[in-house]
Protein backbone atom coordinates (compact mmCIF):
# COMPACT_ATOMS: atom_id res chain seq x y z
CA UNK A 1 0.00 0.00 0.00
CA UNK A 2 1.38 3.42 -0.99
CA UNK A 3 1.81 6.10 1.65
CA UNK A 4 0.74 9.63 1.11
CA UNK A 5 3.02 12.63 1.08
CA UNK A 6 3.29 16.38 0.87
CA UNK A 7 4.91 18.94 -1.35
CA UNK A 8 5.67 22.18 0.42
CA UNK A 9 7.29 25.57 -0.04
CA UNK A 10 9.40 27.31 2.60
CA UNK A 11 10.62 30.91 2.57
CA UNK A 12 12.28 33.51 4.77
CA UNK A 13 9.94 36.41 3.88
CA UNK A 14 7.24 37.37 1.39
CA UNK A 15 8.61 36.92 -2.12
CA UNK A 16 11.94 35.89 -0.63
CA UNK A 17 14.05 32.82 -1.25
CA UNK A 18 11.94 29.74 -2.02
CA UNK A 19 12.58 26.09 -1.18
CA UNK A 20 10.40 23.33 -2.57
CA UNK A 21 10.43 20.00 -0.79
CA UNK A 22 8.64 16.68 -0.49
CA UNK A 23 8.05 14.55 2.59
CA UNK A 24 5.88 11.78 3.97
CA UNK A 25 5.83 13.44 7.43
CA UNK A 26 5.27 17.19 7.19
CA UNK A 27 5.33 17.85 10.94
CA UNK A 28 8.69 16.12 11.40
CA UNK A 29 10.14 17.85 8.34
CA UNK A 30 9.03 21.30 9.51
CA UNK A 31 10.65 20.69 12.89
CA UNK A 32 13.86 19.66 11.12
CA UNK A 33 13.86 22.87 9.09
CA UNK A 34 13.21 24.94 12.22
CA UNK A 35 16.07 23.21 14.04
CA UNK A 36 18.45 23.77 11.12
CA UNK A 37 18.73 20.07 10.27
CA UNK A 38 16.17 19.90 7.43
CA UNK A 39 18.43 21.00 4.60
CA UNK A 40 21.65 22.94 4.21
CA UNK A 41 19.88 25.31 1.80
CA UNK A 42 17.11 26.16 4.28
CA UNK A 43 19.62 26.65 7.08
CA UNK A 44 21.86 28.88 4.93
CA UNK A 45 19.01 31.21 3.94
CA UNK A 46 16.96 31.04 7.15
CA UNK A 47 13.94 29.44 5.52
CA UNK A 48 11.62 28.68 8.42
CA UNK A 49 8.24 29.88 7.15
CA UNK A 50 5.89 27.37 5.53
CA UNK A 51 3.82 29.21 2.94
CA UNK A 52 2.33 26.33 0.94
CA UNK A 53 1.61 22.66 1.58
CA UNK A 54 -0.16 20.22 -0.71
CA UNK A 55 -1.24 16.73 0.40
CA UNK A 56 -1.05 13.82 -2.03
CA UNK A 57 -2.60 10.40 -1.44
CA UNK A 58 0.45 8.66 -2.89
CA UNK A 59 4.08 9.64 -2.22
CA UNK A 60 4.92 9.06 -5.88
CA UNK A 61 2.46 11.84 -6.82
CA UNK A 62 4.11 14.12 -4.26
CA UNK A 63 7.54 13.41 -5.74
CA UNK A 64 6.27 14.08 -9.26
CA UNK A 65 4.67 17.34 -8.13
CA UNK A 66 7.91 18.45 -6.42
CA UNK A 67 9.87 17.84 -9.63
CA UNK A 68 7.28 19.74 -11.66
CA UNK A 69 7.25 22.72 -9.26
CA UNK A 70 11.03 22.92 -9.25
CA UNK A 71 10.92 23.25 -13.05
CA UNK A 72 8.44 26.14 -12.90
CA UNK A 73 9.42 29.76 -13.41
CA UNK A 74 9.73 31.77 -10.20
CA UNK A 75 6.72 33.96 -11.04
CA UNK A 76 4.54 30.84 -11.43
CA UNK A 77 5.60 29.66 -7.98
CA UNK A 78 4.81 33.06 -6.50
CA UNK A 79 1.38 33.06 -8.16
CA UNK A 80 0.67 29.57 -6.80
CA UNK A 81 1.53 30.69 -3.25
CA UNK A 82 -0.45 33.93 -3.51
CA UNK A 83 -3.57 32.14 -4.80
CA UNK A 84 -3.97 30.36 -1.45
CA UNK A 85 -1.83 32.55 0.83
CA UNK A 86 -1.82 36.15 -0.48
CA UNK A 87 -0.26 37.53 2.71
CA UNK A 88 2.55 34.97 2.73
CA UNK A 89 1.50 33.95 6.25
CA UNK A 90 3.47 31.19 7.93
CA UNK A 91 0.93 28.34 7.87
CA UNK A 92 3.00 25.97 9.99
CA UNK A 93 0.79 26.82 12.99
CA UNK A 94 -2.01 24.98 11.14
CA UNK A 95 0.15 21.86 11.01
CA UNK A 96 2.31 21.87 14.14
Amino acid sequence: MARGGYTYIMTNKARGVLYIGVTADLVARLLQHRNGTGSIFCKKYGLTQLVLAEHHDDISFAIAREKALKAWKREWKIRLIEESNPDWRDISDLIL
